[in-house]
């Protein structure tokens, strides 16, 4: 089965990431990278991205038939995606514990969805 853990942030989020010492920031960094390795190393292991700021996003939005892009950020929006990891696990229970090993986790900031399959 497919899963989606997505990792958010929000201006909170940010600030306390911003005001780590460098070499606890890079500790984060670590661990994301380790959980990479390993689950490349399992095989479950689609892709995992980090995104761009969300100030360098495009919503798009067509009517009558005329494609329209807006820049981001929306200040509407409370938590933004800031990346992600695809994976291929044998149970929930197993994406959620890769889930939890995320640094972000510890703030609330990560979501485990299934792959709805599609059949395409």
């Amino acid at each position: 089965m497919k899963y989606l853990i997505m990792v958010y942030s929000n201006p909170t989020s940010r600030e306390v990431w911003d005001g780590l010492p460098s070499d606890q920031r890079a500790q984060g960094v670590r661990e994301h990278t380790l959980l990479s390795e390993d689950l490349a190393a399992s095989g479950e292991l689609i892709v995992a991205e980090a995104l761009v700021d969300p100030s360098q996003a495009k919503r798009i939005l067509v009517r009558d038939g005329q494609t329209v892009s807006a820049d981001g950020p929306y200040p509407d929006a409370k938590e933004v995606l800031a990346g992600f990891y695809l994976l291929d696990c044998e149970s929930e229970e197993r994406a959620i514990e890769h889930a939890s090993r995320i640094p972000e986790s510890a703030l609330g900031l990560v979501e485990v969805r299934a792959i709805l399959d599609l059949g395409i």
